[in-house]
């Protein structure tokens, strides 16, 4: 053998070994596909779940378990299934995403449903918060709340408080319509009435046609449950100017009426508006403080962060926590067995996945929103901790 093919032949080694070192670091890389609407009426709600797990990422690292954590993010504009099952399938037949997260509208969760128990991928919903969803594969779990969670208390207060005909304003679909059902099941059952309901398309921003309806209905309280954005905005202005305030209505509502980006858009007349939720810019805990400045670090003072934000932030750290207990093994069965119990505490407060249904189980909220130091904030007042969907 001459010199020459020696040296080709160290040559060819040391590519093979490079090669091969290539090829067990690329095998490391876990791939975690996000879909969110980061376009159209609802690129809030993306940009505030991709906002919260962005950071988690930036205080805990990109490396769990010996694995490089590498996040895919597409946009599917908001109430798109198609589209969010086509960016579904392209990531796990292209990418080869290990992992399917993100999902800040329940369309766009249902639609992605059959591909995760199709493939064996954990899903995990930063957002969505239909409480079918999670029936809907055996591989999603989810980090947010479901309607029925927050509605439920709402109906309770209502009731304890003195409230006896409420009239419902929900957006007509899976969201709004679990709202309803909840509130109107709950507070029927204390004996009170709801003297009137109605179901609004969900793009809907104008509701005068709605307001002489509701008032002269005569209810004492309005329960309402709208996406936050232009629609809460609108509803805000109609009740205003329609003379509900003046004629004493209250305004009882889910954690997205008085959602914490759009209060200072609200001004003053939000001023008292009772909400229940289970995450407020607000909430008094060290690690919620903590949360909010570092948040305010990583994306200015203007954007205050909110449930949503919240939703990716604790979806991350599921996604971590779970890693670590399956020493970095992203098969989806085994990352679903290490995400059932798991509990952990949040910037909202303990939070725990129920091993049978893969809902989160939490602490809802009473808030009022007022003002402090010339900021509005929902103000948390009382609470009741531990709370399961009761939709299932």
């Amino acid at each position: 053998m001459t010199r020459f093919h020696q040296q080709l032949l160290r040559l060819l080694g040391i590519l093979m070994l490079a090669f091969g070192a290539y090829s067990a670091t690329a095998q490391e890389a876990i791939k975690i596909g996000v879909i969110l609407p980061l376009s159209g009426p609802y690129a809030d709600y993306g940009e505030q779940i991709g906002n919260g797990l962005k950071l988690y990422m930036q205080q805990n690292g990109d490396t769990v378990a010996g694995k490089k954590i590498s996040i895919i993010i597409r946009d599917d504009t908001g109430i798109a299934p198609e589209l969010s099952k086509r960016l579904a399938q392209e990531m796990l037949a292209q990418d080869h995403v290990d992992i399917l997260a993100g999902f800040g509208l329940t369309p766009s969760a249902l639609a992605v449903a059959p591909l995760a128990t199709q493939a064996k991928k954990a899903m995990v919903i930063m957002n969505a918060a239909t409480s079918v969803i999670t029936t809907k594969s055996p591989y999603i779990v989810r980090l947010s709340h479901t309607l029925p969670q927050i509605s439920t208390p709402m109906a309770t207060w209502a009731a304890k408080n003195g409230i006896k005909k409420v009239y419902t304003l929900v957006a007509d679909y899976g969201p709004g319509i679990d709202a309803e059902t909840a509130f109107t099941k709950t507070f029927a059952a204390t004996g009170n009435q709801v003297v009137g309901s109605v179901r609004v398309p969900v793009t809907n921003i104008d509701f005068a046609p709605y307001i002489r309806r509701i008032k002269d209905s005569a209810p004492e309280a309005i329960f309402l449950f709208l996406p936050p954005g232009s629609a809460t905005i609108g509803f805000l202005k109609a009740y205003n100017e329609g003379g509900l305030a003046k004629a004493g209505i209250k305004l009882l509502s889910t954690v997205d009426f008085t959602d914490d980006t759009l209060m200072d858009t609200l001004g003053p007349s939000v001023l008292g508006v009772i909400s229940s939720g289970h995450y407020s810019a607000a909430h008094d805990s060290p690690l919620n403080k903590a949360y909010v400045q570092a948040y305010a670090k990583a994306y200015g003072t203007k954007l205050r962060p909110n449930f949503m934000s919240v939703g990716g932030y604790d979806g991350m750290a599921a996604i971590y926590k779970a890693l670590e207990k399956t020493k970095g093994d992203a098969d989806g069965d085994k990352l679903l067995a290490a995400l059932k119990g798991l509990q952990f505490e949040s910037p909202r407060g303990p939070i725990m996945i129920d091993p049978d249904t893969r809902d989160i189980v939490q602490t809802v909220y009473y808030r009022r929103a007022e003002d402090r130091n010339g900021k509005l904030y929902n103000i948390e007042f009382d609470q009741i901790k531990n709370v399961k969907d009761p939709g299932k």
